[in-house]
C-alpha cells in the first residue's frame, strides 16, 4: 500500500491556500462519540453510490428522502448543516450517453430540483453552490465563499455544494501538489469546506460501513470502529473505489485526516444504513470514528474474543485435575473474600433501591451468606466432574489398522449474558473452566460492583495455569452489540440468561452466532382429580412461592374440573392468599367463580407472587393447554393415577416434565450437574438445564497406516465398520 505523505506546501497555488487558515479559531475535535451530540455545525457528504440506485439506473428516491428527513431534523433542532452531494454525473448518465462534462451539466439541474422539493416539505430552504478548483486558488475567492456559506447557514438555509464538473480542469492539477490536500473529488472538497466553516463534525457517507483494515471481502477483514491516523494509518490496505463515484476509500481517509488536523471530528459510514446521520449524532457506533487521541486502555471486542480463544485452547490441554484445582481455588477465594463480596453487593443493592428497582430484581441481586455457601458447594460438585474432555463416545474399526474415534472437546468460546443475579457468574465460570471453554461474560449493570469482584477472583484462580484473559468481563451494552456482529471465528455460542426481552433481542441481533436459551419460563402444574391432597398443597406452594422470580417458578396452575368447589381447591386458594399471592382466573374458571379477577392472557410470565388458575377437563385438555400456551420449559402433574402420569410425561412437549414434583426442581445444581450455564428450551445440541456436558461438542480422530480413499474405491482394501465400544 502506498501511503500519501502530507508535506508542507512551497508552491504558489498551495501557498495561497496555506495563508488562508481557519484551524486556529476552531475548537478541538471530539475524542469520543458521546460528545457528538454537542455538535452545532455539521457537514454531510453524500457519495454517488449513496443516492443512486443499486443498478445505477437513477436516483434512489426513498433513500434520499430519508437522508433529507434526517438533515431536516437536525436543522430544525437548531443545528446548522451543510451538504456536499455527488450524483450529478451519475444522474446525467442515466438520461443520455454524453461525456462527463455534459452529464454533469444535465444531471446537476435535476439533482438540485429534487433536493429543493424534498427539503420544502420540512419548511427548509436550500441554496446551490457550485465550485471548482480555481475557486480555491484565490484567497479573495475563498473569503467570499466562506462568507456566503456562513451567511446561508446563519439564515437557516442548507447550502448544497458540488464540484462543477461541467467545467473541466487540467489533469496535471488533479494531483496532490506538495503533498497537501487538493480538490480532487467531493471527499477532499467536503474536508476543505468543513475546515472553512469551522464545522464540528464531518460525515463522509458512501456505500461501505466504514474503514476496514483491508477490503471487506478479504479474509480477516475487520471494521475499525475508531481510527487514530497517527497510530493506525499504516495498518490499512485499500481496495477498489466506488463503481459510480470518483473517490475511493484512500481519498476519504486522506480527507478525514485533513479535517481532523484542522480540529473537525470525522465519521466515515454507510449512507445506505437506516438513520445513519441521526445515529452518528446520537453517539451510536456507526461507521469509523476518527480521533486524534489513541485509547490504549480500551481493548477491542475482537481482541477480547481472540484472547478468550487462545486461553481456552491452553485450558483444554490441562489435565482434568488441574482444571479441578482452578475451580476449587476459586471456590475458596469466594469464601475467603466474602466480606469484600458482601460490601460490593451492598453498594449494588443501595443503588438498586435508589433507582427504584423492583423488589423482584432486588431479590435476584442479593448475594448473602446462604447463597454464597450454596454456590461454593455447587462449584465443588463441578470440580469433581472435570474428566470429561477427550472421552471416547464411539470407536469403530473401519478396516485393518484403521481406527475411528469420536471424542468430546470444548465448544470453543462462549458469550454468556446474564441479568441481575451475580451468583450466576461463578457458576458460569466454573462450568466454562471444567469444559475447557474460553468465556466472555456480560452481567447486568445493576450488579456491576459485585460482578467486578467475582471476576477479579476467578482471574486470580486462573493465572497459575492459563492467561487471566481466558475469562473476560464486558462492561458496556455497546460491547455486546459489537460482539453480536462477529462470526464464529471469534465466538462459537451465545447463552443469554434473563428476561424474555433480553433473550429475544440477542436472538434477533446475532449476525451468525448460534444462540442457546429460552425466552420465557411459563411453567405449569396440573393437579389431577386422583392426586394426593397433601402432595398437591406442598408442591404448588413450593412451585410458586419458593422463588417466584425464578424462570422455573409456576405461572399457571391447572385444576381438574372435578376438583373445583371442593375442599382441596379452597385449601389451595387459601394457601396462596396466606402467601400473599395475587390470583387470576382463566376463562374456564370464570364459569365457576367471580371472586377472582380475570387473567389478561394465558401465557403470561409474572416472575412475582402472582398466578393464573385455570380449569382443565382432563389430562388431555391439560396437555393441550400446556403445549399451546407454555414455553417448553418445565411442567408437572400431581396424580396417583399411573395412566394419567404416563400420558402427561409422554405427551407434554417441554424440556423438563415431572411427576409429583415441584417445577423448582428444574435446576442444574439440583440435577447434580453442579450448576447450570442456562436452561435451553430449544431442540438442538442441549435441552433443559445446561450443565458442563452441554458445553461440549465432538471431533473425529482416525489412526491409520497410509490408508487412502483409492485403496477402498479400487477394492485393494475392504471396510469392516466394526463397533469397538
Amino acid at each position: 500500500m502506498n501511503r500519501i505523505i502530507l508535506k508542507k506546501a512551497t508552491g504558489g497555488y498551495m501557498s495561497l491556500h496555506r495563508k488562508f487558515s481557519f484551524s486556529n479559531s476552531l475548537l478541538k475535535s471530539y475524542n469520543s462519540r458521546k460528545e457528538l451530540r454537542e455538535a452545532k455545525k455539521i457537514v454531510v457528504k453524500l457519495g454517488s453510490a449513496v443516492i443512486t440506485r443499486e443498478d445505477q439506473s437513477g436516483i434512489a428516491l426513498g433513500r434520499l428522502a430519508s437522508i433529507v428527513e434526517q438533515v431536516s431534523e437536525l436543522q430544525n433542532s437548531g443545528k446548522q448543516v451543510l451538504m456536499v452531494t455527488s450524483g450529478a454525473v451519475a444522474l446525467g448518465r442515466q438520461k443520455s450517453a454524453l461525456d462527463k462534462k455534459a452529464c454533469a451539466a444535465t444531471g446537476q439541474n435535476g439533482l438540485m430540483s429534487l433536493y429543493s422539493s424534498l427539503f420544502s416539505q420540512y419548511g427548509i430552504e436550500t441554496a446551490q453552490v457550485l465550485v471548482t478548483k480555481a475557486d480555491f486558488q484565490s484567497e479573495h475567492t475563498l473569503k467570499h465563499l466562506q462568507s456566503t456559506l456562513n451567511y446561508l447557514m446563519e439564515a437557516k438555509i442548507v447550502p448544497i455544494l458540488n464540484t462543477n464538473d461541467a467545467i473541466g480542469y487540467p489533469p496535471e492539477l488533479t494531483q496532490d501538489i506538495d503533498g497537501s490536500l487538493n480538490i480532487n473529488d467531493n471527499d477532499s472538497l467536503s474536508a476543505h469546506l468543513a475546515t472553512m466553516v469551522k464545522s464540528d463534525l464531518l460525515l463522509l457517507m458512501s456505500d461501505v460501513n466504514g474503514v476496514y483494515n483491508c477490503p471487506p471481502d478479504y479474509p480477516g477483514s475487520r471494521l475499525m470502529e475508531t481510527l487514530c491516523p497517527a497510530e493506525d494509518r499504516s495498518l490499512l490496505n485499500f481496495g477498489e473505489k466506488s463503481n459510480v463515484g470518483t473517490g475511493g476509500m484512500e481519498s476519504k481517509i486522506t480527507a478525514a485526516e485533513y479535517a481532523l488536523k484542522n480540529d473537525c471530528s470525522v465519521i466515515i459510514c454507510n449512507g445506505k444504513q437506516q438513520n445513519a446521520i441521526v445515529d452518528c449524532i446520537n453517539g451510536k457506533k456507526v461507521g469509523t470514528f476518527f480521533t486524534n487521541e489513541p485509547i490504549p486502555s480500551i481493548v477491542s471486542v475482537e481482541n477480547l474474543a481472540l484472547s478468550a480463544r487462545n486461553g481456552g485452547r491452553i485450558l483444554q490441554t490441562l489435565p482434568a485435575d488441574k482444571r479441578s484445582t482452578i475451580i476449587r481455588d476459586y471456590s475458596q477465594l469466594l469464601l475467603a473474600n466474602s466480606r469484600q463480596i458482601y460490601e460490593a453487593n451492598m453498594l449494588d443493592i443501595e443503588l438498586a433501591k435508589k433507582n427504584n428497582l423492583s423488589q423482584v430484581l432486588q431479590s435476584r441481586l442479593l448475594l448473602n451468606e446462604k447463597k454464597l455457601i450454596t454456590l461454593a458447594d455447587g462449584m465443588q460438585q463441578i470440580a469433581a466432574n472435570t474428566n470429561i474432555l477427550g472421552k471416547v463416545l464411539k470407536s469403530v474399526q473401519l478396516a485393518d489398522e484403521l481406527i475411528l474415534k469420536q471424542v468430546t472437546v470444548p465448544i470453543g468460546v462462549l458469550l454468556v449474558i446474564f441479568e441481575s443475579r451475580p451468583d450466576s457468574l461463578p457458576q458460569i465460570c466454573s462450568l466454562s473452566i471444567a469444559s475447557g471453554n474460553g468465556l466472555l461474560l456480560k452481567g447486568g449493570s445493576e450488579a456491576l460492583n459485585t460482578n467486578r469482584v467475582l471476576h477479579q477472583l476467578v482471574q486470580d484462580a486462573l493465572e497459575q495455569y492459563v492467561p487471566r484473559e481466558t475469562i473476560s468481563l464486558l462492561n458496556t451494552r455497546e460491547e455486546i452489540n459489537d460482539l453480536l456482529q462477529l462470526d464464529s471465528k471469534y465466538i462459537d455460542l451465545i447463552i443469554p440468561r434473563g428476561s424474555n426481552e433480553l433473550v429475544q433481542n440477542i436472538q434477533k441481533n446475532s449476525k451468525s452466532i448460534p444462540v442457546l436459551g429460552h425466552a420465557e419460563g411459563i411453567c405449569h402444574v396440573f393437579v389431577d382429580k386422583d392426586c394426593d391432597p397433601e402432595t398437591a398443597l406442598k408442591v404448588v406452594k413450593d412451585a410458586k412461592c419458593d422463588y417466584p422470580s425464578a424462570c422455573n417458578a409456576m405461572e399457571t396452575l391447572l385444576i381438574h374440573r372435578d376438583l373445583v368447589n371442593t375442599q382441596l381447591f379452597q385449601s389451595i386458594v387459601d394457601l396462596f392468599k396466606m402467601e400473599n399471592v395475587k390470583l387470576y382466573a382463566g376463562p374456564n374458571l370464570q364459569k365457576y367463580t367471580t371472586e377472582l379477577p380475570p387473567a389478561k392472557k394465558l401465557n403470561h410470565e409474572y416472575s412475582d407472587l402472582e398466578l393464573t388458575i385455570e380449569v382443565a377437563d382432563d389430562v388431555h385438555s391439560a396437555v393441550e393447554h400446556i403445549n399451546r400456551f407454555g414455553s417448553n420449559h418445565t411442567e408437572s402433574v400431581i396424580t396417583r393415577n399411573d395412566q394419567v402420569a404416563e400420558y402427561f410425561l409422554k405427551h407434554v412437549d417441554s424440556a423438563c416434565v415431572f411427576l409429583n414434583t415441584s417445577t423448582r426442581m428444574a435446576d442444574g445444581y439440583r440435577f447434580g450437574l453442579g450448576a447450570e450455564v442456562g436452561i435451553s428450551t430449544g431442540r438442538l445440541h442441549a435441552r433443559g438445564p445446561v450443565g458442563v456436558e452441554g458445553l461440549l461438542t465432538t471431533k473425529w480422530l482416525i489412526n491409520g497406516n497410509a490408508h487412502t480413499a483409492s485403496d477402498f474405491s479400487t477394492g485393494k482394501k475392504k471396510f469392516l465398520h466394526k463397533i469397538l465400544n
